[in-house]
């Protein structure tokens, strides 16, 4: 049964563990899928750079300017280097360590995964955190998982993964609602963030692996 009760003591809950890990992976794989879109493309450093920040910040700085809190890269120096850091890891490193001889690469896909799973537990953990109710928090960590991606691939000049039939907002979705429920469920919280990112990512993964996609519209006379 959920305890409707908890719904107003989650903040006091989540502020002192708004999970820094899952933030910074979150950031850190994004970034990096964004340098990898640049090293698809064979772009300079500088651009290597630049798809890194805006793929790793882009989701948390809509979600931040929605809930009305402080944008939080502008407040913690730590984000900008992890973003250079992702950078420079594909571009010192050997291009076949991350694309095959036709130049396609699974390990964006997999590090998008990845951000998608962890960003959604962590953009609704924080959603919470400044007393937004828990349905639009989901929503919030659904912004924060996915809005980078839309970014990295509009940049790259790439279809937007969003108008792809295969699953990637349902996984979000998937993560953030699941812990959101857990978490009125009466779950600890690091059961409730665990389970539900791995959630996401599994069936993100499954996406990937197996082209799992949700049916699409089909007109009247087909």
């Amino acid at each position: 049964m959920i305890n409707t009760a908890s719904v107003a003591q989650l903040p006091a809950h989540l502020a002192p563990a708004l999970l820094p890990a899952l933030d910074v992976i979150g950031i850190a794989v994004f970034a990096l899928s964004g340098a990898l879109a640049a090293a698809k493309r064979e772009q300079t450093l500088v651009t290597f750079v630049f798809f890194a920040v805006v793929t790793g910040v882009g989701g948390g700085t809509v979600r931040d300017l929605l809930i009305g809190a402080p944008v939080f890269w502008v407040h913690a120096s730590w984000v900008p280097f992890v973003c250079l850091a992702m950078a420079l890891l594909p571009w010192l490193s050997p291009r076949h360590f991350w694309f095959d001889t036709r130049g396609n690469s699974k390990a964006l896909d997999w590090f998008d995964a990845v951000g998608l799973a962890s960003y959604a537990v962590f953009g609704t953990a924080k959603a919470l955190a400044f007393n937004v109710e828990p349905l639009p928090a989901a929503m919030m960590g659904v912004i924060t998982a996915c809005v980078g991606g839309i970014i990295r691939d509009v940049l790259a000049h790439e279809p937007s993964i969003i108008m792809r039939p295969e699953l990637y907002v349902t996984a979000a979705a998937l993560a953030a609602g699941g812990f959101v429920v857990l978490l009125l469920l009466g779950a600890h919280f690091w059961v409730a963030a665990s389970v539900a990112a791995l959630a996401g990512f599994t069936l993100r993964g499954l996406a990937i692996h197996r082209g799992l996609a949700l049916p699409t519209y089909k007109s009247g006379g087909e």
